[in-house]
């Protein structure tokens, strides 16, 4: 198929503003003026599903946790996932996580802290008060999503928890159960799946234990019924159905990292200048604008999060560090 190519003065047809949205500019500023004095309102045009129970938060006052970004729909949210323990392909979360039981549930903390124990879901839920923060997703496969979470910081459990002095990391480990999730069948992964972080990074404020999102409880092939949301990595770092959580004093060693060295460091970092080596990281596709020709976005550095979390990098090498 040939494609003519305009010459470098004359303006693409994307670029040339259509007659009706420039009579009706006046409106469309007021609205943008109306979104920028009340961030919630944009999480607002995105209502959940309707058929999970209801979960609502107060808008957060953590710098950075209300991104002026579009939310994407719940639809899209919802049936476009990554959740290998329920099949790679990114429909096999929402066809088969149905058979995941989200209660009981209980969450161990252990390792280097004065008060491990376990934690029921029900006490977990009441252990602060939940707040809706709307954070972009990056995924290091290239695509994007904003999604309005509900949950509270995981430094509010972490410290309950006291960990030592030699707690340098926080470990997280997902459910593994073959009857329920028929990923973990599979030898794609070494099971069950384990995250972690510095335990700097943990105790960020911007570092989310997640309940819900766009207004409910999680759905399952989210993550139900608690995860992290680390909205400056890539979407891999932020553990799902999480059943496990070790303070220790190594670096953990992550589940992507130990399948694939090369390609998934411990940190990962959304960095535009570091290429995975099989593909480029400079721009992303945001799920819900992936017409044939819609343009691809040029990827923030730390997912546009640089301003709050940039400090905890100082001085590293970014690159030897990815």
């Amino acid at each position: 198929m040939l494609i003519r190519v305009p010459a470098l003065h004359d303006p693409l047809p994307s670029e040339i503003t259509p007659r009706h949205a420039y009579l009706n500019r006046r409106d469309a500023l007021a609205a943008l003026g109306l979104a920028a004095a009340s961030p919630l309102a944009l999480a607002q045009v995105a209502p959940g599903g309707g058929k999970l129970p209801k979960l609502p938060g107060a808008r957060s006052a953590v710098p950075g946790a209300m991104v002026m970004d579009k939310p994407t729909s719940y639809t899209d949210a919802t049936s476009y996932n990554n959740f290998y323990e329920f099949g790679t392909d990114k429909a096999d979360p929402a066809s088969y996580a149905h058979t995941l039981k989200t209660r009981p549930w209980t969450v161990s903390i252990e390792g280097e802290c004065a008060k491990p124990g376990r934690f029921d879901i029900e006490t977990l839920l009441k252990l602060s008060a939940m707040e809706e923060r709307l954070y972009r997703l990056r995924c290091v496969e290239g695509w994007s999503m904003v999604i309005p979470w509900v949950g509270y910081s995981l430094s509010e459990l972490l410290k309950k928890a006291e960990p030592t002095s030699k707690a340098k990391y926080v470990e997280f480990t997902s459910l593994a159960d073959k009857q329920q999730m028929p990923g973990v069948r599979s030898g794609v992964l070494d099971w069950p799946y384990v995250e972690g972080l510095r335990i700097d990074e943990a105790m960020h404020p911007l570092a989310m234990l997640v309940f819900g999102m766009y207004g409910e409880v999680l759905p399952n092939q989210n993550g139900a019924p608690l995860r992290v949301a680390l909205p400056w990595k890539y979407g891999f770092k932020s553990a799902k159905s999480i059943v496990k959580i070790r303070f220790t004093e190594k670096e953990p060693v992550s589940s992507w990292t130990k399948a694939a060295q090369q390609e998934y460091g411990f940190y990962s970092n959304v960095n535009p200048n570091v290429p995975h080596p099989r593909w480029s990281q400079a721009t992303e596709r945001r799920i819900g604008e992936d017409g044939l020709f819609a343009k691809k976005r040029p990827t923030l550095m730390f997912n546009g999060y640089e301003a709050q979390v940039g400090q905890l990098y100082a001085g590293m090498d970014l690159k030897r560090n990815y």
